[in-house]
């Protein structure tokens, strides 16, 4: 046979002489470097040019190479095209590795792949949680290229027993906007796991499939988040504040800044500054991806000063395991004080009806305490002020309200004290007895 010899292969390889170099019936020997060459057959087929690897020169000596050729050649002989049948093979041997690809590894996979392009952290949480309480119990030990429009129905109509302010029914029909983004994070995932080769056929969880059976979502439906009346407000901190744990001080910390429960759980003691009861979010935790400063009352200082820290771990509210609190842990403990009537979003909501009913504080004012975005985009764009100082009054006034001792009562038996603002300038007007010894500023 005429051609390479294995002294030459070697040689060629040292000297890292780049090219193809022929060895018999077009065996070819391609050197690009001393670190990479490789074997390859090449051969015409209805016309066309063909180039079949053989693999890497280094895994495979010259009478390797040639037995793979061979057999190559036996193929072309019996009319089957090597390349193709080769596709064929490994297709089906992706296809039987798919049957032992859980959804749970698929999630994990694309989880890996994209939360490190996802800015909002707490985006990212919701994704981990929302899989974890609602579609792994079901889907995750289940084979990927197995999950069909049946048990994607499984998922959405799931029973949940009632909580959260939800009663008892399917979680498509009580939770519909948070069971829709379900649906859609499925897809996602079967997609990727669509494209990694894992599965194929179209994607059961999307929206034209599965509407079909399901009941569209409404246009005109809002679920709110369930809240506590404001006028109840200061009697639950009472019996708050009797409970001991970190839950309890991140949910008493949440009420006072009025913040959202992942800015909470996700701060850093680098975001604070106690001395001047600031309390800095960066622009990645917030909703609107803008950087967003926190006026802390004193109530909420005291409150950070006298919590426990651990070395190592730049967490305000530290969890047990390494790292923060988990992101269900106030809803647990709300669940524990038998209040599932309510959420802790939903505390928000009474701080903005106690500020739009018992204060005067501007529109705006109020708005930029929640974190909102007020105005337009060209509003925004020229507003220069994030009215701070005028805020610190706000949250002040929320934390005296909040420390009454059962909730100051005045006309309606709604709170006894009006705060009211104009311009830098904030005075208190009595509408009943304030009792006790509250800050004559508000009260």
């Amino acid at each position: 046979m005429n051609g390479v010899t294995v002294k030459k292969v070697d040689k060629l390889i040292r000297h890292g002489a780049a090219g193809a170099h022929l060895d018999d019936r077009n065996l070819y020997l391609v050197v690009n470097s001393p670190n990479a060459a490789h074997w390859e057959l090449r051969y015409q087929l209805d016309g066309k040019s063909h180039q079949m690897g053989l693999g890497s020169a280094r895994n495979f000596s010259l009478e390797e190479a040639r037995a793979r050729a061979r057999a190559a050649r036996q193929s072309l002989d019996d009319g089957i095209d090597p390349l193709a049948a080769r596709r064929g093979e490994r297709a089906a041997a992706k296809a039987e590795a798919g049957k032992l690809f859980t959804f749970a590894e698929a999630a994990r996979g694309f989880l890996k792949q994209h939360e490190a392009k996802w800015g909002n952290a707490r985006h990212a949480a919701q994704w981990h949680n929302t899989l974890a309480e609602y579609v792994l119990p079901i889907l995750g030990p289940l084979s990927v290229a197995a999950i069909d429009v049946p048990l994607v129905l499984r998922v959405l109509e799931q029973k949940l027993e009632a909580g959260r302010g939800y009663e008892a029914d399917s979680f498509w029909k009580t939770r519909t906007e948070t069971a829709s983004r379900v649906r859609s994070r499925i897809e996602s995932v079967l997609d990727w796991a669509t494209a990694r080769g894992y599965r194929s056929g179209d994607n059961p969880a999307a929206w034209k499939t599965i509407g079909k059976v399901l009941p569209p979502k409404s246009k005109t439906k809002i679920e709110h988040h369930p809240a506590l009346p404001y006028d109840q407000l200061p009697a639950f901190m009472a019996e708050l504040r009797q409970r001991e744990g970190t839950a309890a001080s991140a949910l008493i910390f949440t009420i006072l800044t009025a913040a959202r429960s992942g800015e909470v759980l996700g701060a850093r003691w680098p975001e604070i500054d106690l001395e001047k009861g600031v309390w800095t979010v960066p622009a990645g935790r917030m909703k609107a991806s803008r950087e967003h400063r926190v006026p802390l009352s004193q109530a909420a200082v005291k409150l950070l000063r006298d919590l426990p820290t651990e070395q190592g771990n730049d967490f305000v509210f530290v969890g047990p395991r390494a790292g923060g609190l988990s992101d269900p842990s106030m809803a647990a403990l709300l669940g524990r004080m038998g209040r599932a009537d309510v959420t802790v979003h939903g505390f928000r909501s009474c701080f903005r009806d106690w500020a739009a009913e018992q204060t005067a504080f501007p529109h705006d004012v109020v708005e930029m305490a929640l974190a909102h975005t007020v105005g337009s985009k060209v509003e925004v764009a020229y507003k220069r002020t994030d009215l701070f100082e005028k805020r610190r009054k706000l949250m002040a006034a929320w934390a005296t309200f909040c420390a009454s001792p059962s909730g100051p009562r005045g006309e309606g038996g709604r709170g006894g004290c009006r705060a009211t603002g104009a311009g830098d300038e904030i005075t208190s007007t009595q509408t009943g007895s304030c009792g006790g010894s509250a800050p004559p500023l508000f009260c």
